[in-house]
C-alpha cells in the first residue's frame, strides 16, 4: 500500500510531486536541490555545500520514515555541469562509509531553479517502520 512521507526537516514539495512516497518496504526520495527546510536556496553556493544540502534532505526524508544511509539502494545524480563531479563526489562520499549504494551520476541540461546538481534516492524501510510488510 502506497504512503506519502511529509517532514518539516526537508524542504516542501513545491509542485506537484511529495517528498517521498513508500510502499512495502521500499522508499523513494524526490529529487532535492540545495533547498534547506526554511525554503532558503543555496544557489550562490559552491557545488561541495549544494551536494551536502541535497543529501541532507534526502536524509531527512528517509529518517521520516526510519531509515538512514546504511538503508540506501541506489542514488541518482543530476548535474548541471559533469566537471563538477569531482567535487560532487568528495561530498558525497562522506554520507555513505563502508558499503556505498549503486549510484548514477549524469550531466542534464538545466536543473530547477538553476540548481548545480539535484539527489534523488532508493531505499529500504527498516521492518519497524514499514510494518514488516
Amino acid at each position: 500500500m502506497k504512503r506519502t512521507i511529509s517532514t518539516d526537516e526537508a524542504p516542501a514539495a513545491v509542485g506537484a510531486y511529495s517528498q517521498g512516497p513508500t510502499t512495502g518496504d521500499l522508499v523513494f526520495t524526490a529529487g532535492q536541490i540545495a533547498l534547506t527546510p526554511a525554503g532558503e536556496f543555496l544557489d550562490d553556493a559552491p557545488v561541495a555545500a549544494q551536494t551536502e544540502q541535497a543529501l541532507e534532505n534526502v536524509m531527512a526524508v528517509l529518517a521520516a520514515e526510519g531509515a538512514g544511509p546504511g538503508d540506501v539502494l541506489k542514488v541518482t545524480v543530476f548535474l548541471a555541469d559533469i566537471a563538477d563531479f569531482d567535487e560532487m563526489n568528495e561530498t558525497y562520499a562522506t554520507f555513505f562509509d563502508d558499503e556505498p549504494p549503486a549510484r548514477s551520476a549524469v550531466e542534464v541540461g538545466a536543473l530547477p531553479k538553476g540548481a548545480a546538481v539535484e539527489i534523488e534516492a532508493i531505499a529500504v524501510a527498516p521492518e519497524s517502520a514499514s510494518g514488516g510488510e
